[in-house]
């Protein structure tokens, strides 16, 4: 259409042009003539523009297809991108699975995976039996222990006093490898969900041994949930987790407690910590300020023997059964009828982090009093309460340079919450259970020399008071009083089986160590770090004011790998 129109113009011209030149030369009176080969040529002149634009007209529709051809090119060019990065997103979900890189899916939930593989060893001066958690009130003095019958060879046997406190020990573990799994998801834009499930090897079977296969049963160190809604600052924890009473080095957050940098798994004597089933409800402002109230699993953890032969008003009397269902039979459960409770306040104002807390518990024992009493239908249930206090607070010395970790403890019946693990009570005369007073506190300074070189030193004590009353017939009657007799004159003679009677005091430790990151790359982290102590062990000051002590000198050492 458009070269139609094209050639009627450029005919509509040349007449126009014909016309006016014939006009004109007609006004002139002159006649004007047009030849056979002038017309020729004109054709010849229109055909060839009619060429022109029938090739102008071909490169244009060229032109048009093209820019079709390309654009759908690049609609399946883009296509193919989407296709390649969904193929991308499901590799790298694929390789997350297998090195356990944090990555998304299953409705909306991220997935992270986490923890490392240990070997370490550990060498004690005085051997205790312990794997890498040391427990402090085992080590062992040099009499006053067991004897063992010894054949002298002549087809007699006699006994011999033995002790540990000239055995020393050496064991490598690889029980404190830890699997890791977090999974968090958005119910809504201020409503977040996490659960976090944590074990490592730790655990005690009566049946694990080092004989041949050296099997241990995997054990739960954490599993809960937690719900945070940001419109309202709270916060619902449920499941087994570290107790509220835990240094955290945020506000009251999980997965950001202020732990010891130790290798040892039972932490430096001092820490105040525990981790068991809870039900937390916390409160934040602006996430400066946090407030927190938790319900905690509650178990008595030690018992005191008594002193006083003679004095007592009962005839039996025990805080303890033996374990029932999916427990081991060789272990006991303590008579509990409440939970821990405990309240937390926590602040960071912008330079450190600082809280303080309360605890509150209840004991409980069985008791048979004597005939003169009732008799045995008189049996009964005896109750009493605990309590304790502690502060912490983690101090940014230098800033990444030098830090500075300090928290303490002091109550009554609080010995479960320390890690030295003393005696929570004892029974008074009535065969009621009788907290016992105890302190307890921490100090640990970290040097981050390097972004991959950490050395740090500690220091902890766990001290526990002695309870002295009088028995029914007015005879001394307690725990750990030198007026109970005590004797505590042989437990530095090698060899000697008696006279080594007191009971604990105090567990204390210094210590030292560092964590060398000598790898971080793609593949992970790996890590090597070395950890010396010098623990003690006190006891209670006998009859004689004699107040011993034994002493046990450890080195750890551990490689970690951090797949994750």
């Amino acid at each position: 259409m458009r070269s139609k129109m094209l050639t009627v113009a450029i005919a509509a011209g040349l007449g126009l042009t014909s016309v006016t030149a014939v006009s004109a030369q007609t006004t002139s009176n002159k006649k004007v003539t047009v030849s056979a080969a002038e017309l020729a040529q004109m054709k010849a002149e229109i055909a060839a523009l009619e060429q022109k634009v029938s090739d102008l007209e071909s490169q244009s529709a060229a032109q048009t297809q093209a820019q079709q051809e390309t654009a759908q090119s690049v609609q399946a060019t883009q296509a193919q991108v989407q296709a390649t990065q969904a193929q991308v997103v499901q590799a790298q979900q694929q390789v997350a699975t297998k090195t356990g890189d944090t990555f998304g899916g299953m409705g909306g939930v991220k997935w992270t995976f986490g923890g490392f593989l240990a070997a370490e060893s550990v060498y004690r001066s005085r051997d205790t039996g312990d794997d890498i958690n040391s427990k402090y009130a085992n080590i062992p003095f040099q009499g006053g222990t067991s004897t063992a019958p010894i054949n002298t060879g002549s087809g007699a046997t006699t006994t011999y006093p033995v002790t540990n406190a000239r055995n020393d020990q050496f064991l490598e573990s690889s029980r404190q490898s830890r699997l890791t799994i977090k999974a968090e998801a958005d119910i809504n834009d201020t409503t977040h969900v996490t659960g976090y499930y944590e074990m490592d090897f730790l655990g005690g079977a009566q049946t694990a041994n080092m004989n041949e296969s050296n099997s241990y049963n995997p054990r739960i160190r954490q599993l809960w949930t937690n719900v945070d809604w940001d419109t309202y600052g709270l916060h619902l924890l449920t499941g087994q987790a570290w107790s509220l009473l835990t240094l955290d080095s945020v506000g009251i957050t999980p997965g950001k407690e202020q732990l010891p940098p130790s290798i040892d798994a039972q932490y430096v004597p001092g820490f105040t910590w525990a981790r068991q089933t809870q039900v937390r409800l916390v409160k934040d402002w602006n996430k400066m300020w946090w407030l927190g109230i938790s319900l905690e699993n509650p178990q008595t953890a030690g018992v005191g023997s008594v002193a006083g032969a003679g004095s007592k008003g009962y005839t039996t009397t025990t805080a303890t059964i033996q374990a029932g269902n999916t427990y081991d039979t060789l272990n006991t459960v303590s008579l509990n009828s409440v939970p821990d409770v405990i309240v937390k306040f926590a602040a960071d104002p912008g330079w450190g982090h600082y809280e303080v807390f309360g605890i509150a518990r209840q004991f409980e024992t069985r008791v048979t009093p004597t005939t003169a009493d009732g008799g045995p239908e008189a049996t009964s249930n005896k109750t009493t309460h605990g309590s304790g206090a502690g502060f912490g607070m983690l101090l940014p010395i230098v800033p990444k340079v030098l830090d500075f970790q300090f928290s303490g403890m002091s109550g009554k019946g609080i010995g479960r919450y320390g890690s030295a693990q003393l005696n929570d009570i004892t029974y008074n005369p009535s065969g009621a259970p009788e907290p016992l007073k105890e302190n307890m506190v921490l100090g640990t300074l970290t040097w981050h020399a390097t972004p991959d070189f950490d050395l740090y030193v500690a220091g902890g004590r766990e001290q526990e008071d002695s309870y002295l009353t009088s028995g029914v017939n007015g005879k001394p009657f307690g725990y750990g009083a030198a007026l109970l007799g005590y004797n505590n004159s042989d437990c530095l003679i090698y060899g000697a089986a008696t006279d080594c009677t007191g009971q604990t005091r105090q567990i204390a430790q210094e210590t030292a160590g560092f964590w060398w990151k000598f790898y971080q790359g793609k593949f992970g982290r790996v890590q090597f770090g070395t950890q010396f102590s010098h623990t003690t062990r006190k006891l209670f000051s006998d009859i004689n004011g004699n107040a011993p002590t034994a002493a046990d000198n450890m080195v750890f050492t551990s490689f970690r790998f951090y797949p994750f």
